[in-house]
């Protein structure tokens, strides 16, 4: 796969240990683009790190089982997360970054590293994610018609616009991907959709969760009337 100017064909092209970005409620998944806003010294040290060398961050999420983990300093983490490549980079100069990541691959974290830097570093694995490697895997088992309804029932719910055309050209892979990052929901289903095991469970579970959504905002309009 392509990740800016980097080509990536399977595991051997990845280093075994990464720096870690850990954040709440975002997900990055294979061949999407996430962007950030990067203020804290700590990952301000993280980016210049990884632009000095391979481009490479982990994202990941804190693990949310843990009660109070959003206000621990070093929070327990889940066991999966995605690769992301900085394929853009701007400073603002108010001592901020902007950068944008593009997905490489999902890893299993095996171990965090003691380490002397400001931010976390993790021994990771790709070894069970070889799918994310190539393109437009599973997208014809897909129920990319369903998908879209689903989606415009919940931008029409929810009085939202989209640009139609833009989705109409995405290929299945990228429309799923981007819909599942791009969704509202909290931690553990953003996992789940990081963690499925192919495209068309990930456009499944990401269905479901919407029509729940849905159901759950007409119950709660009945009830208000």
């Amino acid at each position: 796969m392509l990740a800016g100017n980097a080509t990536y064909s399977g595991p051997e092209d990845l280093p075994q240990t990464v720096p870690l970005f850990p954040l709440t409620g975002a997900v990055l998944l294979p061949k999407a683009q996430m962007p950030l806003n990067i203020f804290e010294p700590r990952y301000l040290a993280m980016i210049d790190a990884a632009l000095r060398g391979d481009r490479l961050i982990g994202m990941i999420q804190p693990d949310f089982s843990v009660p109070g983990v959003d206000r621990a300093e070093k929070p327990p983490l889940v066991g999966v997360g995605c690769l992301g490549r900085i394929v853009a980079y701007q400073e603002t100069g108010d001592g901020r970054c902007l950068v944008t990541l593009t997905g490489v691959t999902r890893f299993t974290l095996s171990e965090e590293l003691e380490t002397v830097t400001p931010y976390r570093i993790g021994r990771i694995s790709v070894e069970d994610f070889a799918v994310d490697f190539e393109t437009g895997e599973g997208e014809d088992d897909v129920d990319r018609a369903g998908l879209v309804s689903a989606l415009r029932s919940y931008l029409e719910a929810n009085d939202l616009e989209a640009d139609w055309d833009s989705i109409d050209r995405a290929s299945t892979e990228v429309l799923v991907n981007a819909l599942s990052m791009m969704s509202p929901y909290g931690p553990a289903e953003k996992q789940a959709l990081l963690e499925a095991p192919d495209l068309r469970t990930r456009a499944d579970t990401l269905v479901a969760l919407t029509e729940v959504d849905l159901a759950k905002k007409q119950d709660d309009g009945v009830t208000l009337q």
